[in-house]
């Protein structure tokens, strides 16, 4: 079966990027979501990322127009009753997650292939709630998502290799590198990157340095694009502390306890840059450092 209508499940950061990547290579997009506004966020989100590979010269005014009408959008699972993939890409709980699994697959034909964007959580636990283990993997986005050229792509024990090989062609079909993870918490990316992060704000929570010398001297020193504490921020502080728990958690390991300078911080709800405060305030022209 040839890919050719996406379901995306989860209008926020990561999900209207994946629609926007799907849609630009040429798929058919059904957004969904719970919420009308999240909706329209989203598709104003994507309408502007589109205008700036405008501006750039990446693609054409009328390459624009026919992605913007490939997609569109719905408020019920029950909308996503022909389609050839769906991907879930909302919030990194992985009892909501499990639930969304649950209320959607009634409404699928029988040769749809789900799969979930999860970033650390099992692709295997997820599938056996389904009704088609075998249909089921995880196809992990990097964001932000028309940018990043990386995707991690995950088999559950029951993942047949099909399905793999064929989603495997799709992500090559948008012009994205493949990089195949075992289904171990936090997989390849996550696994190494977080707890980085998770160590900086240990840094940060030591008092060994402060928010601006930490991120100086990680990406001076290091050669990173950003600095680690305002990478979490783009990341959700709280998608990084749901991340650290999967693998603190998952495997058992006391090098992976999340910082608690980071539980703090989701339980002011100082989630980044989403929420306008984290490790930066950025409620002005100017991010300044909380701490």
């Amino acid at each position: 079966m040839k890919i050719e209508k996406i379901g995306v499940i989860g209008a926020g950061q990561m999900g209207n990027g994946i629609a926007h990547v799907c849609a630009l290579a040429g798929r058919h997009v059904t957004l969904c979501d719970l919420s009308p506004e999240a909706l329209e966020t989203a598709l104003a989100t994507i309408n502007g990322n589109l205008a700036r590979q405008v501006s750039k010269g990446t693609i054409s005014e009328d390459t624009r127009d026919a992605t913007l009408a490939r997609i569109k959008t719905v408020v019920s699972l029950e909308q996503l009753n022909d389609i050839d993939l769906v991907i879930e890409s909302a919030v990194e709980d992985e009892e909501v997650k499990r639930k969304i699994f649950v209320d959607l697959c009634p409404h699928l034909r029988e040769d749809t292939i789900i799969s979930s964007n999860t970033s650390s959580i099992s692709i295997t636990r997820l599938a056996a709630v389904t009704d088609r283990p075998g249909r089921f993997m995880g196809i992990h986005f990097m964001n932000p998502v028309p940018v990043m050229e990386l995707v991690e792509l995950i088999r559950g024990i029951a993942t047949e290799d099909d399905i793999f090989n064929n989603v495997r062609g799709f992500i090559g079909e948008l012009n994205k590198t493949v990089a195949v993870a075992e289904d171990f918490p936090a997989f390849m990316v996550n696994r190494i990157l977080l707890p980085m992060i998770n160590e900086a704000i240990y840094t940060l929570y030591e008092g060994v340095g402060t928010v601006e010398a930490i991120d100086t001297a990680l990406r001076l020193g290091a050669n990173h694009p950003m600095g680690p504490l305002q990478l979490a921020d783009f990341i959700g502080l709280d998608t990084c502390l749901s991340i650290m728990q999967v693998l603190y958690e998952g495997l058992a390991d006391t090098k992976y306890r999340p910082c608690p300078l980071l539980v703090k911080y989701v339980e002011a709800g100082w989630l980044g840059r989403k929420t306008g405060r984290g490790f930066y305030d950025y409620r002005g022209d100017t991010p300044v450092p909380t701490r």
